[in-house]
């Protein structure tokens, strides 16, 4: 009788380790959001989520947001300093700065839980002149359906999403961004 008293407290325990852990395994494991995906896919143009969000400024003082930027083709980048394909992107992001402001568009970076002194040091480093924000945790991004990085949409002058890519871009993505500002 001993060994049966001992072995009902510790199956116990086991069976409640184990209800905790498929909870947060439920938790931890819900699919992201991809409307956005579907939505563009299907040749349909959402407006771009939380577009009057306020987030505050990366390296500066105050809030912006993305509907501050309506009226012109926006490339929004969601980055984090530790994210080497954002690494690898930045320098192309810069380089298409420069031709998207020419025709009245502009990158908008959105760090992603990212800590401020990196995101900083990360902008000084790759030599970014684009606006970037901070979404410290993490709202914004989501309603992107975004959970990993880089990701980055483009918004038309309406404002709503013509593109999107779950990923590293590469020039064509951006190309045919530079291009819709060219001719809207």
């Amino acid at each position: 009788m001993p060994v049966r008293r001992r072995a009902l407290p510790i199956l116990a325990t086991l069976a409640g380790a184990c209800l905790i852990a498929l909870l947060i395994y439920g938790v931890t494991a819900q699919s992201v959001n991809r409307s956005l995906d579907e939505l563009v896919a299907r040749g349909r143009h959402p407006s771009a989520p939380e577009a009057a969000r306020s987030l505050p400024v990366l390296g500066g003082h105050g809030e912006s947001s993305l509907v501050s930027l309506k009226g012109r083709v926006v490339v929004l980048n969601f980055w984090a300093s530790w994210c080497e394909p954002c690494q690898v992107e930045a320098p192309l992001l810069e380089r298409f700065q420069r031709r998207l402001e020419r025709h009245g568009g502009t990158v908008l970076g959105v760090t992603y839980l990212d800590a401020s002194p990196d995101s900083q040091s990360f902008v000084r480093r790759y030599h970014l002149t684009y606006p970037n924000l901070r979404d410290n945790v993490g709202t914004f991004a989501h309603a992107y359906g975004t959970n990993q990085l880089p990701e980055s949409f483009t918004v038309d002058r309406q404002g709503r999403i013509v593109a999107l890519s779950r990923g590293e871009i590469g020039e064509p993505f951006l190309k045919n961004a530079v291009a819709l500002a060219e001719r809207s």
